[in-house]
Formats: structure tokens, sequence, C-alpha cells
């Protein structure tokens, strides 16, 4: 009776430091893929390191697009309404990227550490498209600071 409670406990605890490693394990992995979202007001004070992989999102200034000569390159700005911050894309736009509209690209900071350089774009799908992690913003005042260019913080 005791040696089939001690085999039950033993196969419990087997069970349980397997588990544990697995977690250990995916979390390791997770790490070194996962890209976080930020918006320019939160990538502002995240203390982020030019290396690391991430997703910036937010509304694209009006009158900021400017196609580079080799007409590839793309420099816009990306603003939430509190901050901004200058964007560079070398590829092929979504057809629905333009002035006004949300934007969620993903790539890291320059050496610099003040402007974001854009490994991909995604654009919205229609009007009433808002990414998940800008849907509390107001969008009417990050218009109104878009338009009027207001600098990064």
């Amino acid at each position: 009776m005791i040696q089939a409670k001690h085999q039950r406990l033993v196969l419990i605890l087997s069970a349980v430091g397997i588990i544990l490693v697995a977690v250990f394990l995916a979390g390791y992995a997770l790490r070194e893929q996962a890209s976080y979202f930020y918006t320019p007001s939160e990538l502002a004070g995240a203390g982020v390191g030019p290396d690391q992989a991430i997703r910036l999102g937010g509304m694209v200034q009006q009158g900021s697009i400017q196609t580079a000569a080799d007409g590839i390159t793309v420099n816009f700005i990306v603003g939430d309404g509190k901050a901004t911050i200058p964007v560079t894309y070398t590829g092929i736009t979504p057809d629905l990227f333009v002035e006004g509209s949300g934007v969620v690209a993903e790539g890291r900071l320059a050496a610099d550490g003040l402007s974001f350089v854009a490994d991909n774009l995604l654009a919205k799908h229609d009007e009433n498209y808002m990414p998940v992690e800008l849907e509390g913003l107001d969008k009417e005042a990050i218009a109104a600071s878009t338009a009027a260019g207001a600098v990064r913080e």
C-alpha cells in the first residue's frame, strides 16, 4: 500500500518536473522570437535597444510620405496623438498604405534611437479597421496632432 502511494507520488512529481521544463523551454524560445507592440509615445520611454525586433503602430501623418530617388524606399512619420517617430521602409508598400491611415510597422529602432527602420508594413483593411492595440486612442486627437506635425516627445 505504501509502495503504491510512493509510486504515484514519484509519477506526479516527474510529470510536474517535465511540465516545468517544457514551459521553461517554450518561454526561452519565445523570448528570442517575440516582437512587442509599441505606439510612438510608449516607445519613447520603453528603453528598447536598436537590435530588438518590435512592432510600431499608429497613424501615418498627413503629408509625411516621401519616396526616395531609388523608388522603393519610403520615409514617413507615424504618430499616436502624443508623439511621432520617423519611419524608413524599403520595399513595396501595401495598396492601402496612405496618409492618415493606421499602420503597423515591424522592424527595429535605428542606431540613433530616434527613428524606426521597418522590415514589413501592415496597412488597415478599410476605414473602420484599427489595430487592437490602438482601439482606445482618440482618432480625432491623433488626426489633429499628426496634421499639425507634432514632434516626438
